[in-house]
Parts: structure tokens; sequence; C-alpha cells
């Protein structure tokens, strides 16, 4: 078992290749639950892979994930993937919601329909508390004035914040975020900020693969340094912007600070 009993997430010996590209090599990570946890470093370094492999949009070669009790565990990248393997991502998926650097909301149906689709689709839940459910989220997210209005009716920050009640809908344990504001003007970053802001007041688990370290100084309980596809150093906000204990992690920081 490599979940610990306060941990929501935890992983352990990830590995990852791309093409004969060793991308994660070796990452061990555990985060608590109602925890903000920002993934920060270097362009390249891992942070974005390991999120899809949290969620299994790509599958991990080796290692072990636990999420919200789902275990997938592979020994080599040659195991094979049965059956079996491929329901426990299913179920893992229905317990992770993911939101991109781009929105990829749906552009032919109205802020309301891309939230309720979800839960229709993967989950059968009826058109009727679908829509309840969807009017509450966008409302949470300041969309409440905006539940008719298409992805192109929409600016930026307002689709990330659709965006993000879209994987709300499917009552995650843990939300993943990569890189959710590296597409919007600057005006428009706060707005996605503070409704994560709220979601961590909430007591939602959350991952986030960020640049905006103010960001990450003000709201994270947790920050992790990656670098050439390994954690390098994880403490909290003020030990690692403070004193960061690598000197990998300080040449890094140095640039923001």
């Amino acid at each position: 078992m490599i979940e610990k009993n306060n941990s929501v997430v935890a992983v352990s010996g990830l590995h990852k290749s791309f093409h004969g590209n060793h991308v994660l090599q070796g990452v061990d990570l555990q985060i608590a639950p109602q925890e903000l946890t920002v993934l920060i470093g270097p362009s390249g370094c891992g942070k974005s892979t390991f999120l899809r492999c949290l969620n299994c949009l790509e599958i991990f070669d080796q290692g072990k994930i636990s999420i919200s009790g789902i275990h997938l565990e592979r020994s080599s990248s040659h195991a094979p993937l049965d059956s079996q393997f491929h329901a426990k991502v299913r179920e893992l998926r229905t317990s992770v919601g993911m939101v991109f650097q781009s929105f990829n909301l749906f552009p032919h149906l109205t802020a309301l329909e891309n939230v309720m689709k979800a839960p229709m689709v993967v989950k059968g839940a009826p058109q009727e508390q679908a829509e309840a459910t969807a009017r509450q989220l966008l409302e949470k997210v300041g969309l409440g004035t905006h539940v008719h209005h298409y992805p192109t009716q929409l600016s930026g920050g307002q689709q990330q914040r659709a965006a993000i009640a879209r994987a709300l809908a499917m009552a995650p344990k843990v939300m993943l975020y990569d890189e959710p504001t590296s597409a919007l003007d600057p005006g428009l970053v706060d707005e996605v900020l503070l409704v994560m802001q709220k979601l961590n007041d909430e007591g939602m688990t959350q991952i986030v693969v960020t640049h905006e370290m103010r960001f990450a100084r003000d709201v994270a309980d947790k920050i992790v340094y990656f670098e050439s596809g390994q954690v390098v150093e994880v403490a909290p906000p003020e030990e690692m912007f403070s004193s960061p204990k690598d000197e990998r992690t300080r040449k890094f920081l140095k640039c923001f600070l």
C-alpha cells in the first residue's frame, strides 16, 4: 500500500517516457485531503506529464498511483493493460477533474449545456438534475448570468471558469489544473485564480501547475519543485520562497524574486 492514511493522492516510483525521452524519472509524492499543491519548475521538466498521468490521459510506464482509494500499478512499460486496469482508469477519471491550458469547451453548446453534458453522458444523470447542478456551479464561478452564452460570447477568463464548473459537475475528489491561466490576458488571470482560491477555502483537493508565483506564495499549502522529471524539493510556501534547501530550487526561484 502506498496510500498513507492522510493522503488522498499517493504516487510512488512513477516513470514515463516518450520515444526514448525519459520524462518522469521515479516521482514520489503524497498529497493530503483539502490541500492545494502547486507544481513549479522550468518548462519541459515533466509537470504537465505528471498531471496527465494522474488522470491517465497518459498511461504511466512504471510505478504506483493511488487516488481516493483507487489503486493503479505497473511494473514496466511492457506490462499488459488488461480489462481490470482499464476499468480502474475509468473509475479514477470520475474522481479526478481536469482543467487545461486551452478551455476545450464545446463551441456549439452554451455554458449551461457544456457543464450538463458529462454528468448526463458519463453518469446517466437526469437532465433536470444535471441542469440544476450546472446552474449552481456556474453561479459559484460567477457565471450565473451567462448560462445561455456560447463560448465565443465569453471572455477567456469566463471560458476558463466555465471549464472549472464543467470539471466540478462530475463531483471530483481531486481537481487538476495544467497552466490554467497561461492562455489568458493578464487582466483576466485573477478572476480564475479567485475561483480556485474559493474552492480551496471550501476544502477541495487541488493540484496546480502554474507559473503564477504570487498565487503559489499566497494560496498554496504546499509547493513542489520539479526538475528533469524528478521532485527536487517539497515545502510550504513560506519555506520554499524564503529558504529553499536545494541549489536548483534557489536558482529557479531567483528569476521570480
